[in-house]
């Protein structure tokens, strides 16, 4: 059986119209499929967490990090993606 492999992307930023969609977007592009998604507004915040499988994308998590970079700075946001690995990892006691 085949090893799901996963991350984490968070979005924090201004909300806007159209942050899911871009964010969401950039993983269609990508081969990233969403498994799940939690967002919220916080005062005037817009702040969402997505677990993403990774299994089948077509770039590496520091590739899709790149690309989520770039957004973030297009859209004045700040997107972090992780492997599910490395976050388990930090946020084990």
């Amino acid at each position: 059986m085949e090893r799901t492999e996963k991350a984490v992307i968070t979005v924090i930023g201004k909300d806007m119209v159209g942050i899911l969609a871009k964010v969401s977007g950039i993983c269609a592009e990508k081969g990233v499929n969403v498994l799940e998604v939690t967002q919220s507004i916080l005062q005037d915040m817009f702040v969402m967490v997505m677990l993403v499988d990774i299994t089948h994308a077509t770039t590496e998590v520091a590739g899709l990090a790149d690309e989520f970079d770039q957004l973030g700075q297009e859209n004045n946001l700040k997107i972090h993606v992780m492997h599910e690995d490395i976050f388990n990892s930090m946020h084990r006691i």
